[in-house]
């Protein structure tokens, strides 16, 4: 979800004011995406190194996860979504980590559609993580041989979660900026010149239009491919 800070100034806006209308953008996204069949939704919220940007902006994203949460979370809970937070709880403000907690619970029996949100989160981070998690596991005589690809994804923020499909870039970057870095081993990428606060259920629509022309092989060959 790229693009809020440019967004704000283009405008002449705080960067603030950018971060707000973020979210009314991922709310417009979050009700397009099961009427285009789409049943997982993954958003980037906070990553691992947003820590490093000012004070007062890390302040206000975490003032908009407290608003959000505190208006939306019945009426997600109520549409069937569960939520789901990927990333580390460590190193979060107290309550923000007990909201992320709620909210999982609240929304756990929920399965109509699931919506990710990965918040103090790194792709790097939660490679690590995992390994460390299936030495600690190993350590203690819960597994035993050698750490191989199944066990490492068990160990992932998203395990449990359906395979990742399509990766959309926002604001016209072309880079992963540490995002699924796992996970996006076989997925298809969309680039969009969209700032975020401007997303919307046409940029999605467009995003599952251009997944559904891709032919994909996960490294094989087509069926009618000629020697």
């Amino acid at each position: 979800m790229d693009g809020n800070g440019r967004w704000a100034a283009a405008r002449g806006l705080p960067r603030a004011v950018g971060h707000r209308e973020g979210v009314q953008a991922l709310k417009r996204t979050i009700e397009a995406a099961p009427k285009l069949g789409i049943s997982c939704l993954t958003v980037f919220g906070f990553s691992t190194e947003n820590w490093n940007r000012s004070t007062e902006e890390v302040s206000d994203l975490m003032g908009l996860v407290r608003s959000y949460v505190a208006s939306d979370l019945k009426r997600l809970e109520k549409a069937g979504v569960r939520l789901r937070v990927l990333g580390r709880r460590e190193g979060l403000p107290k309550d923000i980590a007990d909201i992320a907690d709620r909210a999982e619970v609240q929304t756990g029996h929920n399965s109509k559609f699931l919506l990710q949100v990965a918040f103090n989160y790194g792709g790097r981070a939660d490679i690590v993580d995992a390994a460390r998690a299936y030495v600690e596991k190993l350590q203690a005589g819960e597994v035993v041989g050698p750490l191989d690809e199944e066990s490492l994804g068990a160990g992932l923020s998203t395990a449990g979660g359906p395979p990742v499909d399509v990766i959309v870039r926002t604001s016209g970057e072309r880079r992963l900026s540490n995002f699924l870095l796992w996970e996006a081993a076989y997925a298809e990428f969309v680039y969009q010149d969209i700032l975020w606060p401007d997303y919307g259920p046409e940029a999605l629509a467009d995003v599952v239009a251009q997944y559904r022309q891709r032919d994909r092989r996960y490294g094989g060959r087509p069926a009618d491919a000629v020697a």
